[in-house]
Order: C-alpha cells, then structure tokens, then sequence
C-alpha cells in the first residue's frame, strides 16, 4: 500500500498562502505604486509620474533625517555587531564564568523590555551625565537597542558549530586565536552579517527611543516622517518610504550574497 502523501498542493493551501501574502505584501504595494501618483491627493489616483521623488530630493529637512538615520544607522548596526559578537563567543565558550546568568540577564532585557522604559532610562542617563543629545546619543541608544539580537543569531550559529574543528587546527599547530580565525569565523560570517543587517534595519525603524534621545538638528527619518504624517499624509510620504524599502532589499541581496560566498570560503578554508 502506497504511502499517502502528506505534502501535496491543495486549493486550500494555496489560497491560504495567497491570502498570507496579500496580507503581508499589499499594503507595500499599494504604497509603492501611489509614490509614482500625479495627484496631490494620497486616496486620488491622477496619472504616473515622478514628481514626488523630485520633491524629496528637493526637500531639505527630509534629505537631513535621511542622512542622519544612514549614519546612525550604519555606526550603531557595526558597534552593536562587534560588541554583540563578542557577547555571544562569551556566552557559548565561557559556560562557567562567574556572573554568566546575570550577564545573560542583562543582555537580553531590552528584547522583551518596552521601548519607553528604554528611552526614559537612557533619557535620565544622558541628562545625569550632562550629554548634549544629537548623533551620539541616538546611536549609543540604537547599539544598546540591536546589540541584544545580534547576540541571539550569533551565538544561535556558534552553538551548533563542532568544537572539533578548532582542536584539530590546533593540533595542526594554531593558536587558539588562530584557530578560531581560520576555522571558526568562516562559518559564523553569514550570521554575523544577518546580525548586523537586522541591526540597520532596526535603526532605520525606531521611533519611540530616538525620540527620547534626539536633539535640534539631528531628527532620524522615521521621527520626520511621524511629524510629518500628524499633519497629514502627504505623497511625498510614499516617495520616502518606496526608497526606503528598495534600500532594505538592496541591503538583503548584498547580505545574501555575502553570506553564501563566506559559507562556500568557510567551507574550503583550511587552517594553516
């Protein structure tokens, strides 16, 4: 008697997975082709054009957020890869260190922490320490923010690497430091990258904390467009977040191709 197959295409799962992709892709859609409206109206549809992209680049203060949600962005999403790396060889190599538990505690909080609380307390922080809030401000806060998920995919991929690999390139006559080099960071580069892209695009996305730790003159994109949108949504609106989307799937590809190179190097790399 012949096996029944359990993963065969049926009308229900396909109009489940057409309803699942509508739902989560639509909107994107709808937003990106009424960016390329005529019409001063949002809901009115008046012909194609390209006015509103002319009108961003044109647009002083939005071009300002912009520049200033990349940098914090781009600074914030390296410090936290680096920091959040380090983090995680410590959690997965260092299994007995005193304070492990409280250090893994502490790491975690702002995963499961509310924004506000975040923002507040790093608010009350830079005023205790009389900082002028601006660049630096914002992006200590957004490192404190991702370094947290960066941890969680790196050590992920570190705990399901074999230890062996290191104990042999020793034997071969590395260093603990170079054995982990060559044998072991090959293979935790494509989660490092995917760490450091889902810390930019973090960045790119908050609100509520750089809105407590901004100053004049240093507003990220996301906290414009809110002043913006209060206001009332404008089709410059969609211009911005069409360009934004297209910069978060040009990151994604350069991250996936990055990745699968490291994957196939880390693979035939060979500890001297």
């Amino acid at each position: 008697m012949a096996a029944p197959r359990i993963n065969r295409i049926t009308p229900f799962n396909i109009t489940a997975l057409a309803l699942g992709l509508a739902f989560l892709y639509l909107p994107i859609v709808i937003l990106v082709i009424y960016s390329f409206n005529a019409s001063r109206l949002v809901t009115v549809w008046g012909g194609w054009s390209l006015r509103w992209y002319y009108e961003f680049f044109n647009d002083r203060a939005m071009l300002d957020a912009a520049w200033m949600s990349l940098r914090v962005g781009a600074v914030s999403a390296t410090i936290a890869t680096v920091l959040g790396t380090l983090a995680a060889i410590a959690l997965t190599r260092g299994e007995r260190f005193k304070g492990r538990m409280l250090f893994s505690g502490m790491l975690y909080a702002p995963l499961v922490m509310p924004e506000v609380i975040s923002g507040l307390s790093l608010l009350l922080l830079f005023v205790a320490l009389d900082a002028g809030r601006g660049f630096w401000t914002v992006t200590i806060a957004h490192t404190t923010l991702t370094m947290c998920f960066v941890t969680v995919v790196v050590q992920s991929r570190l705990g399901s690497i074999d230890r062996s690999l290191e104990e042999a390139a020793m034997d071969l006559g590395c260093n603990p430091v170079r054995a982990f080099l060559f044998a072991t960071l090959p293979l935790i580069v494509p989660s490092i990258v995917a760490g450091w892209m889902l810390a930019f695009t973090l960045s790119l996305d908050d609100v509520v904390i750089a809105s407590f730790t901004t100053g004049p003159g240093s507003a990220t994109l996301p906290i414009r467009i809110y002043s913006e949108v209060r206001l009332g949504v404008k089709p410059e609106i969609n211009a911005i977040c069409t360009m934004v989307i297209a910069l978060i799937a040009v990151v994604i590809t350069v991250a996936s191709f990055v990745s699968k190179l490291s994957r196939t190097q880390g693979e035939n790399a060979v500890p001297l």
